[in-house]
């Protein structure tokens, strides 16, 4: 039986060692929880040792990740070939989603072959798959590998970008931090009428009025909006004051809703 893999799939709003694995990029796999058969852990050290001598993080084995690979590789082996979809099928981000991750990007490999070591191959041998596994952003895996009727294995590889759960005061410190290293404004300590005028649409809460007000939402909050560093380049401001709201996802995609207020 030959190797079929089809191209990859992404969407962004991510050996085998048989009888031992001692390096440090296996260690993130967990005992027990879902038991990954031995075929599950050949692909995911196989990954990690790809990415760890490219000099790239290891993946975290995510049981969520699992879940989502395990129902499509289910239908996969049903269905006797490989597709990311099948009619009638959630899509990658909608089993996402049903799985309870919070992500923002989430990338896809899927593959049938006779081994797990000829599905690693091909898929290193496939720039768009290869790229899915050596990709920086992602930091997360599942694998699910489930046999045919005809002894063929179907494989499936989801990648995610994790989000923490980052509580409201998190995501307001977090913001602070990167306002105080992108000018030398102070970050004042943050008010319940800046996390009000962080649910509002338009206006402020409260009665000090701030000379600039940004509101925006993020799937990470590792950077500021440009409009903002521009705002903070020009010197004007002294204080600024940071608010944090719930925001909503859509089908996994998780994002952050954050108000800044400048002062002068």
């Amino acid at each position: 039986m030959g190797l079929r893999v089809p191209g990859a799939m992404r969407v962004r709003v991510a050996v085998v060692f048989f009888l031992c694995c001692p390096l440090a990029w296996c260690a993130s796999l967990p005992a027990g929880a879902q038991n990954p058969s031995v075929a599950e852990q050949y692909l995911f050290s196989a990954a990690n040792q790809e990415r760890v001598q490219l000099g790239l993080q290891p993946l975290r084995w995510d049981p969520g990740l699992y879940r989502a690979a395990n129902a499509h590789a289910l239908q996969m082996a049903e269905q006797g070939r490989i597709s990311h979809q099948f009619a009638g099928e959630p899509d990658l981000t909608q089993r996402g989603d049903e799985a309870g991750l919070r992500f923002s990007e989430i990338a896809e490999n899927v593959a049938e072959a006779p081994t797990a070591i000829m599905i690693q191959q091909e898929w290193l041998n496939s720039p768009k798959h290869r790229r899915n596994m050596l990709d920086p952003a992602v930091d997360s895996v599942g694998i699910r590998v489930v046999r045919g009727r005809g002894g063929e294995l179907f494989a499936v590889e989801d990648f995610d970008r994790s989000v923490r759960n980052l509580s409201l005061k998190q995501q307001e410190e977090q913001v602070g931090r990167l306002l105080e290293s992108n000018s030398s404004i102070q970050v004042v300590p943050t008010t319940q009428e800046a996390r009000r005028t962080c649910m509002m649409d338009s206006g402020y809460a409260g009665p000090r009025q701030p000379m600039f007000v940004m509101r925006y939402t993020a799937v990470t909050l590792d950077r500021l909006p440009g409009e903002l560093e521009q705002r903070l380049a020009t010197g004007r401001y002294r204080q600024a004051e940071v608010g944090a709201c719930p925001a909503e996802s859509s089908q996994g995609f998780s994002m952050y809703s954050i108000v800044v207020l400048l002062y002068r």
